[in-house]
């Protein structure tokens, strides 16, 4: 080799500066250069994971397609079947795991089972002594949220932990409620948290010292101490924003990108908030509350374009709102003079397909009905009463529905009529059980279905179901 030693130094650095210019142009920071996925379980090659509440696009909506229609006239195959232990929500699938989140006497507990098999994998539990206000189960009412190699859970009483899926321990914790000064609200902790980039957006709503000291009855009294909403860094549990002096509310966390830019969604205790998720800046804040003292806001906002749809049951009922650079516009809102809401989402959230809003409108178990509206209009394209109160996902054109009395149905996702395709009554096979009911979804079934790699998930009050209703294509080697 014919190079001179200050040919070879030039050398040297232009090469150094062509690997710089690359490093740049693919620049792996140094957190996402440590990720490290845990293996993937799965053996079903097609579908997609359900890591986060309301799914992969957060609004109770798959992707996947290959639906069986009708189902069998004894329902779908079961894979398996679990007891659960207390608990009002439903678990998170990534990666062949199914992620659930229960109470177990004095102890919240994470389950992490095999989700095709339903083979316990590994657990985390810690101790509560979380008591309902009003005498409703005292489990925690949050879904797990999965990302990467790390779990997150919200407890009842505010418990907030982050854990590591393959070591199986606490990344970081934060006790939110002692934290943050949060009153009690009616039925605890219930809004389950969204990731977003590099941050974990938690709704909290904490409150200063004097509205500690005020009872159930006077909870209209708490008032707000700028943490109505809290982002963490999701790998280290530091806050890096907090503001709104709003309450909390049990409506899920949620953002989607609108127009050039990302929009976080918070219906709170008093109504929607909108801001920017990446730096906590509020756009606005939108009034939505009924006046009764115990009334909730608990159904998560639907985004759809530059528009945002929220609906409650206790009172005002539902309001489109079309996002503007200076705040919103209201499209059309239910009319107070009227006594008749378009729609009055409990803790149910609506699914919007193809331009139509499908949902269980009503408060009670005897007033409930299952409803179609448009979208832009509110207009009420069919009303099917008699169903109780119902929580639906979506799938391949159709709507998995399932009653608070554990009748699971699938229907048609169409605006002309109200079309059960099928309908079942799951129960316990005589050789499997000798209870006195064989039922294997007891009210309250009020979780909404979830779907993972073509498997449905359904709950009741303490009983996890896992029945294929996508079937399975050929394993992997």
């Amino acid at each position: 080799m014919n190079f001179s030693l200050s040919n070879m130094n030039r050398n040297y650095f232009n090469l150094l500066l062509i690997l710089g210019v690359f490093s740049s142009l693919f620049a792996i920071t140094p957190a996402a250069a440590q990720e490290k996925l845990p293996p993937n379980l799965s053996t079903r090659q097609k579908g997609t994971d359900w890591a986060t509440f309301l799914g992969p696009t957060r609004n109770g909506k798959s992707t996947e397609t290959g639906l069986i229609t009708p189902w069998p006239v004894a329902g779908p195959k079961v894979l398996w079947h679990k007891p659960l232990s207390t608990s009002y929500g439903i678990g998170s699938i990534s990666r062949g795991r199914l992620f659930q989140f229960d109470r177990h006497e004095d102890m919240e507990r994470l389950t992490v089972l095999n989700a095709e098999t339903g083979d316990f994998l590994w657990k985390y539990e810690y101790p509560t002594q979380y008591e309902d206000s009003l005498g409703y189960n005292n489990g925690p009412r949050t879904s797990p949220i999965v990302d990467g190699d790390r779990v997150y859970i919200y407890g009842a009483e505010g418990k907030l932990h982050c854990l590591s899926i393959t070591s199986h321990k606490v990344l970081w914790s934060v006790d939110a409620n002692k934290k943050f000064g949060v009153v009690q609200n009616f039925f605890g902790v219930g809004s389950t948290p969204v990731v977003y980039k590099d941050l974990l957006l938690v709704m909290v709503g904490g409150s200063p010292d004097d509205s500690h000291n005020f009872g159930r009855f006077d909870l209209d009294r708490v008032i707000g101490n700028g943490t109505g909403i809290v982002a963490f860094d999701k790998r280290t549990g530091v806050v890096k924003y907090q503001f709104s002096d709003e309450m909390s509310s049990y409506a899920g966390m949620t953002w989607q990108k609108v127009g050039d830019r990302d929009y976080g969604f918070a219906f709170v205790r008093g109504g929607l908030v909108a801001f920017d998720p990446q730096t906590g800046k509020q756009d606005f804040h939108y009034p939505w509350r009924s006046r009764l003292r115990d009334s909730v806001n608990a159904s998560t906002p639907i985004v759809a374009g530059d528009e945002v749809f929220i609906s409650e049951t206790y009172g005002p009922g539902s309001s489109l709102l079309k996002l503007k650079p200076d705040g919103y516009e209201v499209v059309w809102k239910d009319s107070e003079l009227v006594r008749e809401r378009k729609m009055q989402t409990h803790w149910n959230t609506c699914i919007l397909h193809d331009g139509y809003l499908y949902g269980s409108s009503g408060r009670n178990t005897n007033d409930a009905e299952l409803r179609c509206i448009e979208w832009k209009t509110g207009k009420v394209m069919w009303s099917e009463p008699g169903l109780t109160r119902s929580s639906l996902m979506y799938v391949d054109g159709h709507l998995v529905c399932l009653s608070e009395y554990g009748v699971l149905r699938l229907l048609k996702a169409t605006p002309e009529r109200f079309e059960m395709v099928s309908g079942v009554y799951l129960r316990i096979p005589q050789q499997e059980s000798n209870v006195a009911d064989p039922a294997m979804l007891k009210y309250p079934a009020w979780a909404a279905p979830i779907l993972s790699h073509g498997l449905l998930y359904v709950r009741g009050d303490d009983r996890m179901v896992c029945l294929e209703v996508i079937p399975q294509g050929v394993p992997k080697e």
